[in-house]
């Protein structure tokens, strides 16, 4: 992927106390400029059972929310297998393994960041932070977790906070979604 293909976005993803919270900021770049603050990278999707967000070129993640949604109905919701479904027609289509973008993904009981080399990676400790500010969202939320009482909302909106004040391609217009 090109150097620049996720500035302007972040997107963390925190199980904590039974929930999972997955948040955006708002920020929409294209190189050095900002074109828009209050972008809406979050979404539920499959009755409200599933949380997705992404990192990338906008229009390559649309579409691959719509893939996603697909494989979701395909395996009547089962995340596990519509994420590595999804990774391998990524990979192998002509056409979508050149879209630009990361996913993460998360249900009641996995979270997963999937990639189009064919990545499907479930994180050891339920975080997850992809996107230019990701690893300083990461980074916050594993200190938040470890080092306070905050439910995974709260540590969502605080890490991001966090990485808005640290990163100038993220901003501090979160979006968080919670199960």
């Amino acid at each position: 992927m090109k150097p620049n293909s996720f500035h302007g976005t972040t997107i963390l993803c925190v199980r904590h106390k039974g929930r999972v919270a997955l948040a955006g900021d708002g920020q929409v770049s294209i190189g050095q400029t900002i074109v828009k603050g209050g972008a809406k990278k979050v979404r539920k999707v499959y009755h409200d059972r599933v949380l997705t967000g992404f990192a990338g070129a906008a229009a390559d993640a649309f579409t691959l929310f719509a893939k996603f949604e697909t494989k979701l109905e395909e395996y009547r919701g089962n995340l596990p297998r519509a994420a590595v479904e999804l990774a391998k027609e990524w990979r192998t289509d002509r056409i979508l393994r050149r879209l630009e973008a990361l996913l993460a993904v998360s249900d009641a009981e996995h979270s997963f960041i999937i990639s189009g080399t064919g990545d499907v990676i479930e994180p050891d400790d339920g975080i997850i932070g992809i996107g230019t500010g990701g690893p300083f969202a990461l980074a916050a939320a594993r200190a938040l977790v470890a080092h306070s009482d905050l439910d995974a909302k709260q540590i969502a909106e605080e890490a991001m906070r966090i990485a808005a004040a640290i990163c100038v391609y993220t901003n501090d217009r979160i979006t968080v979604d919670v199960l």
